[in-house]
Order: C-alpha cells, then sequence, then structure tokens
C-alpha cells in the first residue's frame, strides 16, 4: 500500500503489506507490523467500494499513533489494573509486575505490545494471510516464552474471520484481540449516527481510567441497553463524561465456547452496509473512538473523535484479578492450546 512500503519500520526493514481479495470485488490489506488490519473494501449495489477501516495516511504516522489502529493486540487485550495481577489457584500464589503504560496500568499489552512488532508472515495467498510471532519469557513483564499464530482470511461472503491461536511453557494471562475501527458510512462521519446492536444483559462499569468499578451490572433501563438496535447516540452514557462516550465491556449473552456465534452488528445510517460480529469469545469491548481527534487518517485529513468504532471481541478487563466472572479463565496454562475466533461479516444493500 502506497506510503507504507517505502518506508522504513522500527527495525530498518520496509514493512510487508499483503492484499486478500475475492470475486465480490471485496479487498482487505494487512500489513506484518503489528499483524495490522489497514484497509477493508466493501462492494457496494450496483457499483463501487466503500472503504470502512480506519489508518493512517502513511506508517510514520502509524508508528507514531497510538490508537492502535487496526493492530493484532497482546498478549493481553484491555486493561490489567495497577499492571499486576495475583495468581489463584492455578499456580502457587504470587504477585506478577507488568510493565504499566496508562496511567499505571497495564494495556493491550504493555508499552511494547503486539502491535509494535514485526511479525513473520507464515504463508499466505489470494483469500487467506497467517501471521506468527514468538514473545520471549519476561515480554513486558508477563510470565513464559509464548508462541502466537493469527490468521485473517476473507471470504466469499465477504467476511473477514480473525483466528488466533497461542501456546505457553508457563502460566501468562492471555488475551487476544484486533483492534480495527470501523466506520460504515465514512470517515467525515460520527459513528454515532450509527446502529448498533449487542446480545448482552450485562456489562461492567469503569472508572475514568477504564478499570472496572464494582461488578457486572444489568443493562436494562440504561443507556447500555443495546439489546434491540438502536442508534448509539450523540451524549456519553451517563457517569461517562470523562470517557466522552463508550469504553465498556459487555459480557456476551451467547455460549460462545460451542462455535461462532452471532453476538453483534453495526448498521450504517444510510442502512447501505451491515457489519455482523460472531466470535468464539465470552465479551466485547465497544469504543466509540473517543480520542481519535486531531489522529492523521488515510488521504491527509485529520480524524475527528467519535470516527470510529472498535469492537474489541475477548475476556472482559482486568480479568486476571477477577477469577469470579463468568467466564473461562483468561490464564493460559503449558499444554493448553489458546484458540479463538471472530467472523467480521460486511454486507451490503441498495
Amino acid at each position: 500500500m502506497q506510503g507504507y512500503t517505502d518506508q522504513l519500520a522500527p527495525d530498518g526493514h520496509p514493512v510487508r503489506v499483503i492484499t486478500l481479495g475475492n470475486a465480490n470485488g471485496c479487498q482487505v490489506v494487512f500489513m506484518d507490523w503489528g499483524a495490522t488490519w489497514l484497509s477493508c473494501l466493501v462492494p457496494m449495489q450496483p457499483s463501487g467500494t466503500r472503504e470502512v477501516v480506519l489508518r493512517s495516511p502513511n506508517l510514520k504516522q502509524h508508528l507514531q499513533q497510538n490508537a492502535y489502529l487496526g493492530a493484532t493486540i497482546g498478549r493481553y487485550a484491555n486493561r490489567i489494573a495497577e499492571a499486576k495481577f495475583t495468581t489463584s489457584d492455578v499456580l502457587e500464589p504470587q504477585t506478577l509486575k507488568l510493565s504499566p503504560n496508562d496511567h499505571g496500568n497495564s494495556l493491550h499489552g504493555g508499552p511494547n505490545g503486539f502491535d509494535s512488532k514485526r511479525w513473520q508472515v507464515e504463508s499466505y495467498d489470494a483469500g487467506k494471510v497467517m501471521f506468527s510471532l514468538v514473545s520471549q519469557d519476561g515480554d513486558q513483564g508477563f510470565p513464559g516464552r509464548l508462541k502466537v499464530r493469527a490468521c485473517y482470511e476473507l471470504g466469499s461472503d465477504n467476511s473477514v474471520t480473525a483466528s488466533f491461536e497461542a501456546s505457553t511453557d508457563k502460566p501468562c494471562p492471555v488475551n487476544i484481540t484486533n483492534h480495527a475501527y470501523f466506520n460504515l458510512a465514512s470517515s467525515h462521519n460520527s459513528v454515532l449516527t450509527h446502529e448498533l446492536q449487542i446480545l448482552a444483559d450485562r456489562f461492567l462499569p469503569v472508572h475514568g481510567s477504564g478499570i472496572p468499578r464494582g461488578d457486572l451490572t444489568s443493562v436494562a433501563g440504561s443507556r447500555f441497553d443495546f439489546r434491540v438496535s438502536r442508534r448509539i447516540s450523540d451524549e456519553p452514557p451517563p457517569g461517562q463524561v470523562v470517557a466522552s462516550g463508550y469504553d465498556h465491556a459487555f459480557l456476551l449473552n451467547v455460549d460462545a465456547t460451542t462455535g461462532l456465534q452471532p453476538v453483534a452488528s453495526l448498521v450504517a445510517p444510510d442502512r447501505k452496509i451491515t457489519l455482523t460480529l460472531a466470535t468464539t469469545k465470552p465479551a466485547l469491548q465497544v469504543y466509540t473512538g473517543n480520542r481519535l481527534a486531531g489522529l492523521a487518517g488515510a488521504g491527509g485529513r485529520l480524524y475527528a473523535a467519535h470516527a470510529g468504532i472498535a469492537l474489541e471481541t475477548g475476556y472482559l478487563p482486568d480479568s486476571p484479578n477477577h477469577p469470579q466472572w463468568p467466564h473461562p479463565s483468561s490464564i493460559l496454562l503449558p499444554g493448553q492450546r489458546y484458540a479463538h475466533q471472530t467472523n467480521f461479516c460486511f454486507r451490503s444493500s441498495p
């Protein structure tokens, strides 16, 4: 992609850019630095395409942004409070300290997470690319040598399936996701005018720092109730003026352990594109791009706040410190295999 391959990454080498396409004219683009999703052109009816993913205009500005645009996130997506966790019954209890990078907390794997690493391109063809990464013992404070694979596959139905695998030689928190920002209309428009549905009865209230405040809470009768598709809204939910919008985790209703399950949908204001989300993960972090204002975007223009929405499937934030929460443990043990999928399906209509 022009503006990316003509510049050098921090390791002194150019990045590799891989383009996938299908017979419908859908095209998605990925980069090996951060295993990053750079572009998604959805075919429109009766003709043309529409870009639905936010990106930087070039590699230099991509490396300067801190919004995690399109990156594969790990070892632990979302936040871990005070950048530490105390192991429970899976280990002899001990407190492990991680590298802080967000008001004393660990965010998205720390200051040098998977988003800022060179992934290896194991294989690719017209419809699929496989990235791999080895995170050494002690990386950002996390224990164990973690081997990771991230596969992105474009289907004939204009869907992108992200598949993540990992194994470790020491018990370690693992929570891998993709941090693409979507805008199904245009990055000139606010995503708050989109309609959103989330199949979740409960969400996690948070402090302004994004750390959970209290326990899971019913969405009923609140601005967090998206069980029926509705406009996201121009106003922040009560108690979240600091966040200036949504940056919250929802515990999904479905039993994702049985395979990919539909959990959410996003509809463009002109209703010409719908994104349907299915996953094997137990939770969904919804972030309405509250701090995107002034970020350099594709085409040389600056993004505004709420220019895109991130729909990050994973475990609930700070899960290593809350083993009582009702989803599988976020601690990966030696001999276990971390294996999760999320499917982003784009449908267009006249």
